[in-house]
């Protein structure tokens, strides 16, 4: 197991065994927040989130070599790498299938209007290959140790290297700020399809 050291703190990729831990931790970092109350129904809300992080972040990650956690996964960082990166697997059919037959149960009502306002941002998201981050989070009883930031180099290393360019989209400024941080800028603000939740696209180009 190869782990990346990158200053105080260490991460590694993330392995089957961690699922549970990656579904937990972003299940307690995105309870309360904006994105999860537009996405996701009361009914259920809190079970719903951490089958979406299970499948979305836990399995598909894991699966494609995607996705760093800390040792103990108390912070996570999921990505969806262009096809054929190197160091990264295809998406198993299996999971694929589940993202698609489950993920509209999870949102449920919902469902609309987070399928319409994915293909508002698949539109505004940069037209050739790159790298997109899909989760990010860190207990708060790990934060400010420098964990975010470490989870993203391993995937930012390698855009820099192939000369590919990463991208997001937040729902806080806060994120935007801390994006913006490691070289991301805000290309695009829009709003979801119903206009009840602002974005903001940010792109961070390849570093020389």
């Amino acid at each position: 197991m190869i782990t990346v050291h990158l200053g105080a703190p260490s991460v590694r990729p993330a392995e089957q065994r961690d699922v549970p831990r990656i579904a937990a931790t972003l299940t307690l970092v995105q309870a309360t927040s904006r994105w999860t109350r537009w996405a996701l129904p009361e009914d259920g809300r809190v079970q719903r989130l951490t089958r979406l992080a299970e499948l979305d972040a836990g399995h598909r990650a894991v699966s494609t070599g995607t996705g760093w956690v800390t040792e103990d996964v108390t912070a996570v960082a999921a990505w969806h790498a262009p096809e054929g990166a190197p160091g990264t697997r295809p998406l198993p059919d299996d999971v694929r299938a589940a993202l698609a037959t489950e993920l509209p149960h999870v949102h449920g009502s919902r469902w609309d209007a987070v399928r319409r306002t994915r293909e508002l941002v698949d539109a505004a998201r940069p037209a050739g290959p790159h790298w997109w981050l899909a989760h990010l989070g860190t207990r708060p009883s790990s934060r400010r140790h420098g964990y975010g930031t470490a989870l993203l180099q391993p995937a930012l290393e390698r855009c820099d290297e192939d000369g590919l360019p990463a991208a997001a989209v937040v729902s806080t400024w806060a994120a935007v700020r801390f994006l913006r941080r490691l070289g991301f800028d805000v290309d695009q603000a829009m709003d979801s399809s119903d206009g009840t939740l602002p974005l903001w696209l940010l792109v961070r180009p390849p570093r020389d």
